[in-house]
């Protein structure tokens, strides 16, 4: 028995589908509300559904696995090529469609509930240290702008603000000076919104096994963990610890032709959240722990500059993390410290 493959352009009101009758070949196009989705699949022969990984399709997609239907998602821009026309909801359904049916085509793992609360904390986060960081700068040229000189360093400069504030007593109009104060109060308050988010995912973290065993990887900790964790979920989905590190863009771009390819920087392709946090725990392994640092790092960075001993450390970190959760092992550092020098 054959299985019919939809093709799902999702929208917040209106959704778009595309799919081909099996036995006939005729070509069915259709539109649905969003309270009529659920309900046509209902009456549905299980079947492949295949939708773009954007907005709501991982809720979308648990939802029509309860129905018994599989489903693939697809990023969008492995379904852009497959536009034949003009840009609209038909044809991007049809171009769904016809990007499923590709052999090779990548597909998006479908995440969890849990996974996609873990995630929105870490988007929370995200923006508060932003907001932060754009707080802490304005005050600081606002004050600088009456020669109050704030020192290098978040912390220190916050530290010394409200004695900046206090000898800017006469040359500052009431109005800013009791603005500028709010806005100091303001800054404690994202520190505490802050450090509630980082609480909440260390309480998430006492209760996951694989959290505790990746954060044991030097360079790898509470945020780089969950993060992955939340994201990725299944490590099998990666056949090798390269494609887990090609999939966060840290492995060369290849350009090339005739049989000669030259290696370039980075590609930075995938998720950049991820691929930041790897490489700021690379730059602490890299910077700051030279007495138990692997040998490896020092042979590399008397030939290598430095950043690209901190790619490639992040790299290094990928595939192990692949390592450790394909095979669920424990990390081994002196292992680890052996295999680097062969």
């Amino acid at each position: 028995m054959q299985v019919t493959t939809y093709g799902l352009d999702l929208a917040k009101s209106v959704m778009q589908l595309h799919w081909v009758d099996m036995e006939t070949g005729e070509i069915h196009r259709k539109q649905l509300k969003r309270r009529a989705l659920l309900e046509f699949f209902a009456n549905r022969q299980p079947s492949i559904v295949a939708m773009e990984a954007c907005g709501s399709a991982h809720y979308w997609a648990r939802e029509l696995r309860k129905l018994g239907h599989e489903v693939r998602l697809i990023a969008a821009q492995f379904v852009r090529p497959f536009v034949k026309t003009n840009k609209n909801d038909a044809a991007d359904a049809a171009a769904i469609w016809e990007a499923v049916q590709r052999p090779d085509m990548r597909f998006v793992a479908v995440k969890s509930e849990e996974q996609q609360s873990i995630l929105s904390l870490h988007r929370i986060r995200e923006q508060l240290i932003k907001i932060r960081t754009m707080q802490v700068n304005q005050i600081r040229g606002l004050l600088y702008e009456f020669c109050a000189d704030l020192p290098q360093g978040r912390q220190k400069g916050l530290k010394e603000a409200p004695d900046a504030l206090a000898d800017l007593e006469k040359s500052l109009s009431p109005m800013l000076r009791d603005t500028l104060r709010r806005q100091l109060q303001r800054l404690r308050e994202l520190n505490a919104d802050i450090a509630d988010v980082e609480k909440r995912l260390t309480l998430w973290k006492k209760g996951q096994e694989a959290v505790m065993r990746l954060m044991a990887i030097p360079g790898v900790g509470l945020l780089t963990a969950t993060a992955i964790i939340a994201t990725v979920g299944e490590m099998k989905s990666f056949r090798s610890g390269r494609e887990f590190a090609a999939f966060l863009g840290l492995v060369p771009r290849q350009s090339g032709t005739g049989g000669k390819v030259r290696l370039l920087g980075i590609s930075k392709r995938g998720d950049t959240y991820l691929r930041s946090l790897l490489i700021h725990g690379a730059r602490v392994v890299v910077n700051f722990q030279i007495k138990n640092r692997n040998p490896w790092i020092d042979k590399l960075l008397s030939r290598r500059p430095h950043n690209v001993v901190v790619v490639a450390q992040a790299n290094k970190m990928a595939r192990t993390i692949w390592a450790l959760l394909v095979k669920n092992t424990e990390y081994d550092a002196h292992h680890a410290a052996v295999k680097a020098a062969a």
